[in-house]
């Protein structure tokens, strides 16, 4: 299994084999939540596509954010926190983001396309070795798919390590992403969208043993995320 290393939408373009899109701070944290919770995901990469989506589908929920603030109109921002509570049990989200969900539809060239995050990076290892593809590529997202974060770049590693059968320390990964530029809002008393256990949430190393694989096309075009256990 060769695994390479991509970043932003244009690296998603050019993934090849199984592509994991990496996008921790919060889009890719915020679909496994969501999913735990047992709704369904559609994502959406432009916002006047989410936007037509939901005119067309009222009973859904749209969940959106553009540099990190929900956007006007939105039912829901990208927060894992904001969602508990919530019931999203048979509820259909259309998940549209900064950069997460740019990546996720942009990666049309890969043979799978899977949301990478830490808060269930073992169960993306237990489905990569079981699928067993010829190449594996990562791709980081990072900050508003513009520049290298450092909370991508940690999962990337994380991935890739335990992929060539390494089990790299995580104790002080916490302490480290907290300094991060882009976990500052989590903190910030002003940002009550980033809400403080949004990190927490992020965090949560390998709490949920499935993976979300971008499904088929439905007859409208859009594409739902399937939850595979792992």
């Amino acid at each position: 299994m060769r695994v390479e290393v991509a970043d932003f939408v244009a690296g998603a373009a050019g993934a090849r084999g199984i592509a994991v899109v990496i996008d921790v701070f919060r889009a890719a944290s915020t679909a496994c939540y969501a999913s735990a919770a047992g709704a369904r995901l559609v994502p959406v990469a432009g916002l006047e596509d989410a936007r037509a989506l939901k005119a067309r589908h009222p009973d859904w929920l749209l969940a959106a954010e553009r540099h990190a603030r929900p956007v006007a109109g939105a039912d829901l921002g990208n927060s894992p926190a904001l969602l508990e509570g919530l019931a999203l049990g048979g509820r259909t989200l259309i998940h549209s983001t900064h950069a997460g969900t740019q990546g996720l539809l942009a990666a049309g060239a890969a043979l799978e396309v899977l949301t990478g995050s830490l808060a269930n990076a073992a169960a993306i290892v237990r489905y990569l070795r079981r699928r067993a593809p010829q190449q594996v590529t990562l791709v980081r997202m990072g900050h508003e798919a513009r520049e290298r974060c450092p909370e991508d770049d940690a999962c990337a590693d994380l991935l890739a390590a335990r992929l060539a059968g390494r089990e790299p320390p995580t104790a002080e990964l916490a302490a480290r992403l907290r300094l991060a530029p882009g976990a500052a809002k989590f903190f910030d008393p002003a940002a009550d969208y980033a809400p403080e256990r949004d990190f927490e949430l992020c965090l949560a190393l390998d709490r949920f043993d499935f993976v979300l694989r971008l499904g088929p096309p439905a007859p409208e075009g859009w594409r739902a995320l399937e939850r595979i256990a792992c």
